[in-house]
Order: structure tokens, then C-alpha cells, then sequence
């Protein structure tokens, strides 16, 4: 839902910055061109683009929107009166039934070892210092709980070197990148997954959903559209200092008999809808009514 990259990289590319005033104004007020005009000085904040997200000077003139939340459902409506906004939910392919067992060895880890798991390209945003915090204090605590990262990216090098500081380098498990067939199969080893994306643009983790429809619950920052996934599959961790405390006492209670329950809810937030079959037929619900409406096809 934040579209300042791309508005921002459009006209970069157009050597437009006279337009990128205009855009900018027309997106956020009287805001705008002072915006543009320090960017133009080499000043700009790591949050401009989520305090600006500049989708009037977009989609302004769209004949519709399409968007995976609710959440971004409102904003849309707010920033656009008046545009036809409908929400389809985002879909992965089905793991279908995975020997889960056979993943654990994959990634080394025995049948006592409560598995947390990271998917995808690794960077400071994605929450992760905060988790290697959190392992550490349950492990100090007994808790044989180990960190999987699966994936590769700019943070891996000062990920390791916080593990190691923080004395649970052995408790990392790094499977670097994996084809597509284990993109949708091992997330089944984990017990619990982490997405905790801080600042968000509101965008829809593909992650979450892939352990989502393995059946692996999944903890999420509380914040815009992860406050729509049921509790029962998403434990919501507060960004910010009180996220690491928070997570231990959510790591503390992995090995309770709580856990088959909340497998089952997070299998079935994904089959209630986001599977392939079900989404394509909200796009063509959409595209039906939208022909329909406009006399055409």
C-alpha cells in the first residue's frame, strides 16, 4: 500500500523533478513539495515513505483497485473516494501432505528440538535481533528451542555475529536458499514461524501464508493488516522494545499442548481463502462484475 518507491524511482528515471513536486503535493497537501524539494538536497528520512505513500498521485485516475487486506481495503477508500476497491487474498500453492518428520532431519534438528523458522531475503526489518534475543534467553532457560533460517540476504553476515555474541551460534541452522518444491514443503518442520516486519507498507507476506498452509502457526508484528489473521494462528508481538519479552514468553509456551490446536487453526486460515482454486474465482467474480457494469464482455 506504500507506492513513494515507486513514484519516487519513476521520475528519478525521467529526470522529472519538477513533477515529482507536483506528485507529491497532489498525494499529500502542502507536505509535498517540501518533501520532494529536500530529497532533491540529498535529505530524506527512513520513514518518509511510509508516512508518505503517495497513492493519490498513482491511482488517481484508476478505474479500479485490487488489494489483499482489508486494512488496505480502508486506506484505499479513504485516500480514493469514490474508486471501486475489492479485496482478493493473496494465494501459495499447497504443500499437500509432507512427511514432517523427514524435514526435521533435513535440517538437522532432533526430536526434542522446538524449531523456529525464518523464510525469505534477510534484512534488519524483518525482526530478526529481536528473535535471536528472545532464543537466547529461553535457551539459558533449558528450552531446546533452535533459530532456521532459510533464505539468504544483506543481513546474514551480522545475523551470524549476533548469534555468536549472544552465545547460541550453535543453535542456528542456515539452509541458505532452497528450490521451489522446499519453498512450499518445509515450513511443515517448524513449530512456530517468525514474520515480524517492522515498518510495514501494509504489503502481504507470502511467507506467512506458506506456513500458514503447512499447517505452522506463526508469530506477527501487531500492526495493519497482520491484525486480521485469527489469534489462534498468529501470535501479534508489539514492535518495538517490549517485542523481545514478548516473544520469550511465546517461546516459553511452544511445547504445550496448545500446539496441535493452533496447527489445526493455521491450516485452516489458509483453506478458508487462499487457495489457488478459490482466489482465481474471486478474480473472475471481479472481472464479471467489473465488464458487466462497464457493458462490455
Amino acid at each position: 500500500l506504500v507506492l513513494h518507491h515507486l513514484l519516487v524511482e519513476a521520475r528519478a528515471s525521467e529526470g522529472a523533478e519538477e513533477r515529482l513536486e507536483m506528485d507529491l503535493e497532489k498525494a499529500h497537501g502542502v507536505a509535498g513539495r517540501p518533501l520532494a524539494r529536500a530529497r532533491r538536497v540529498g535529505y530524506r528520512g527512513a520513514l518518509d515513505p511510509f508516512l508518505f505513500p503517495a497513492r493519490r498521485a498513482l491511482l488517481s485516475g484508476v478505474a479500479g483497485v485490487v488489494t489483499h487486506s482489508e486494512w488496505g481495503c480502508r486506506e484505499i477508500r479513504r485516500d480514493l473516494p469514490g474508486i471501486p476497491v475489492h479485496r482478493v487474498p493473496l494465494t501459495v500453492a499447497d504443500p499437500m501432505p509432507v512427511d514432517r518428520e523427514q524435514l526435521r532431519r533435513r535440517l538437522g534438528a532432533a526430536a526434542r528440538d522446538i524449531v523456529l523458522m525464518h523464510m525469505g531475503f534477510l534484512t534488519a526489518e524483518k525482526g530478526l535481533f529481536p528473535v535471536l534475543e528472545a532464543v537466547a534467553v529461553v535457551r539459558r532457560a533449558g528450552v531446546p528451542i533452535r533459530l532456521a533460517v532459510v533464505g539468504e540476504g544483506r543481513a546474514r553476515g551480522e545475523l551470524e555475529r549476533a548469534a555468536a555474541a549472544l552465545g547460541i551460534g550453535d543453535a542456528m541452522i542456515g539452509t541458505g536458499w532452497v528450490d521451489e518444491r522446499e519453498i512450499a514443503s518445509l515450513p511443515a518442520a517448524a513449530d512456530l514461524a517468525g514474520a515480524l516486519r517492522n515498518p510495514s507498507a501494509g504489503e502481504t507476506s507470502a511467507a506467512v501464508l506458506r506456513f500458514l498452509a503447512a499447517g505452522t502457526p506463526v508469530a506477527v508484528t501487531a500492526r495493519r493488516q497482520f491484525l486480521e489473521l485469527p489469534t489462534g494462528a498468529a501470535h501479534r508481538i508489539t514492535p518495538g522494545p517490549a517485542a523481545t519479552a514478548e516473544l520469550v514468553e511465546v517461546f516459553r509456551g511452544l511445547g504445550s499442548v496448545a500446539g496441535g490446536d493452533r496447527r489445526r487453526v493455521a491450516r485452516a486460515t489458509y483453506e478458508r481463502e487462499h487457495r489457488p482454486a478459490d482466489v482465481a474465482e474471486r478474480w473472475l467474480e471481479i472481472l464479471n462484475e467489473e465488464f458487466s457494469e462497464s457493458g462490455g464482455p
